[in-house]
């Protein structure tokens, strides 16, 4: 469903407007129902699609308890957020996400198949700039990606 990478913009009130290539598919598959959470592993946030969303939390409420999972879930569970698109096909994002990923005014939303990322600039060319050091310093890379064929 999500697929490619969109610049959007967040208004004065931290409203985003879901692009159209975003909009059309959520509203068919889950009437604009999504959930956004933080990725406790990186400074951006996590957009699904509602049923989407249901099977990523059954499989994070199932992982045992021990203290990092905990530590986990309680973050990863506790800072989301149900949202329904409006007639405009806004969400309006609450302070604690904005906060977490660094949003401002310029956004970029990732697509990642099931779900989307939702990064600031500032974070996303971090992002961008981490893997090009990766690529140009010759870390031998996870076995699993020299799998996949580019």
């Amino acid at each position: 469903m999500f697929q490619g990478l969109i610049k959007v913009n967040l208004d004065a009130k931290g409203r985003m407007a879901m692009p159209m290539r975003y909009r059309k598919p959520l509203t068919e598959e889950s009437d604009g129902k999504v959930v956004v959470t933080i990725d406790p592993t990186s400074k951006c946030l996590c957009l699904y699609p509602s049923e989407a969303w249901e099977k990523t939390k059954k499989q994070v409420e199932s992982l045992p308890n021990k203290p990092d999972i905990k530590r986990f879930k309680r973050l990863f569970l506790g800072y989301a957020f149900d949202f329904e698109l409006d007639g405009s096909g806004r969400m309006l994002l609450p302070q604690e996400l904005r906060d977490y990923a660094g949003l401002d005014k310029q956004l970029y939303l990732a697509g990642m198949g099931s779900k989307a990322e939702i990064w600031s600039e500032e974070n996303w060319k971090a992002e961008h700039d981490a893997w090009d050091d990766i690529v140009e310093s010759g870390v031998e890379m996870s076995p699993e990606l020299l799998n996949v064929s580019f």
